[in-house]
């Protein structure tokens, strides 16, 4: 995908990801693999680094993960992060070993020698960094120089300056070590020579061409939902292949107030695209009808998907490939750090339908971040409104329509949400909002409203904040806005007299209430 990358070799670090984050934020594209990956595939003019993660393992034991040499003699520069300095380090002939006094969290740094990976920092000078081992180096490989260290670590830092071979027993990559961002520099344009010229412009330029190569002359038929991963593929797509793609949107009745409308608005009629529309709302419900259980619910769901959407494809035509909106984050959980054999997951966005339509699949988002993708879909010129749209489950408001989904519980949730939605933006705290929505709750309470007695609905409103969903905390909304949302429900829907706000967190809790 790009003219040059770094390759990040991956033995179990939390902190994986977020290397990859911090190298592309310098305009330098980079990949994530397991530690076992081959050294065969990572040689070639375009890959101009190599970076070993930090893990929870220790070097020693002896089902650690483990290199061989031959990756520190290919000529391209390594950086060992961590586990990566320590596995450096026993591989090339040096030895570590337990630390008496193990650090984790904030420590002192001090410079040594301020040569390649500390260009422009101070000599003799100490900087705030962020450690978390119980393993030290003790005797560093020929070759190397110490070039840092901290109170524990006397070789915090070391380099084989002619090879370019760095270890930095810290990590750079969090946003506690105050110099992060000038070592990776450093690491980037110093010592591996990048150019840092990938952007979403180059990236969209080269998808176009790559797009091209893999589909020729055949349609494509892509999934529509409505969301910003979707509808980026969708645009992406067409400014490849033009009227060779054909996109469906399956309206299953479960979607937010007037979504279907502004969806079809913007990529029919602003973009122009061959865009199918299937109202499957009736259909949906009536395999729903007397369900209660969420996970019965998504299967029908999902099942259901799939036989409307083929059948649609049918009418198409002559297809081959299928479009879809797979992101990095799905293709690094789809592989662990232990290697192609150890699946954590599938990363197919639309599961079962390659294989059951005998399509093949083109991925032009498998590459990127999610924050990366609102960059294509702004380059791409989809509006705000699409571009920075908070997730939606795929089972839509069937998994926040707690118990049995019906229309008249639909409709109530639906003017409840809309209405949390529309306060959020006028609140200015939409885009600061992982994910912000109501929740119709199987019960119903008493209330009082024109001094009569009631016994209607409670909505739950929830909102959390995120980086990938795999974590969430709940948001502090002002109390007014939590207010102004409240009453409005309350005056506005009928059938609900009371309004809670979810504080759970996830873990323990989950980010949807079903």
């Amino acid at each position: 995908m790009s003219e040059e990358k770094v390759i990040i070799l991956d033995f179990g670090s939390q902190y994986t990801q977020l290397i990859a984050r911090r190298i592309r934020e310098q305009k330098v594209y980079c990949e994530i693999h397991p530690y076992t990956y081959s050294p065969e595939a990572i040689k070639g003019n375009e890959t101009k680094g190599i970076i070993l993660s930090g893990g929870p393992a220790s070097v020693y034991d002896t089902a650690a993960p483990r290199i061989g040499p031959e990756l520190f003699h290919s000529g391209i520069p390594v950086l060992g992060i961590c586990y990566g300095m320590q596995l450096m380090t026993s591989v090339l002939g040096g030895h570590v070993a337990p630390s008496k006094d193990r650090e984790y969290g904030r420590a002192q740094l001090e410079i040594d020698q301020p040569y390649q990976i500390f260009d422009g920092l101070r000599k003799g000078h100490t900087y705030h960094v962020w450690m978390s081992h119980g393993d030290r180096v003790e005797k560093l490989p020929p070759g190397f120089i110490p070039l840092a260290h901290s109170a524990n670590s006397p070789f915090a830092a070391m380099g084989d300056l002619e090879r370019g071979l760095i270890g930095l027993q810290f990590h750079p990559e969090v946003a506690h070590t105050e110099i992060g961002g000038e070592v990776l520099h450093n690491f980037l344009f110093r010592i591996c020579r990048c150019s840092g010229s990938w952007d979403m412009r180059s990236f969209v330029e080269t998808s176009v061409r790559m797009i091209n190569d893999i589909a020729g002359g055949e349609r494509v038929i892509c999934a529509v939902s409505g969301g910003v991963d979707s509808s980026v593929v969708a645009a992406l797509m067409h400014k490849a292949i033009g009227e060779r793609l054909t996109c469906i949107f399956v309206d299953n009745g479960l979607l937010r107030k007037a979504e279907a409308q502004e969806v079809l608005s913007i990529l029919r009629d602003s973009f122009r695209l061959d865009l199918r529309f299937v109202d499957a709302g009736e259909e949906f419900l009536d395999r729903l009808k007397g369900v209660e259980d969420p996970e019965q619910k998504r299967k029908i769901i999902g099942e259901l998907f799939i036989t409307i959407f083929e059948r649609e494809a049918k009418k198409v035509g002559t297809v081959t490939y299928l479009a879809q909106g797979t992101l990095y984050p799905d293709v690094i959980e789809s592989v662990s750090f232990k290697g192609p054999s150890a699946t954590i997951k599938s990363h197919h966005n639309v599961g079962g339908l390659p294989e059951r339509m005998h399509l093949k699949l083109i991925e032009p988002l498998r590459e990127l971040f999610k924050d990366e993708v609102r960059r294509v879909g702004k380059e791409l010129g989809l509006p705000d409104r699409i571009v920075y749209r908070q997730p939606f489950p795929g089972p839509g408001l069937a998994v926040r329509v707690i118990g049995e989904v019906t229309a008249e519980r639909l409709n109530v949730l639906r003017e409840a949400d809309a209405i949390m939605q529309e306060e959020i933006v006028k609140a200015d705290c939409y885009r600061d909002i992982w994910q912000s929505f109501a929740v119709l709750l199987p019960v119903k309470t008493v209330g009082v409203m024109g001094d009569e007695r009631t016994y209607e609905n409670v909505i739950a409103l929830r909102a959390v904040s995120s980086l990938d969903g795999m974590t969430a905390d709940w948001v502090r909304l002002p109390y007014e806005v939590v207010g102004v949302i409240a009453n409005r429900i309350i005056n506005e829907v009928q059938g609900v007299n009371r309004v809670v706000y979810d504080i759970s967190s996830k873990p323990p809790g989950t980010i949807e209430w079903e």
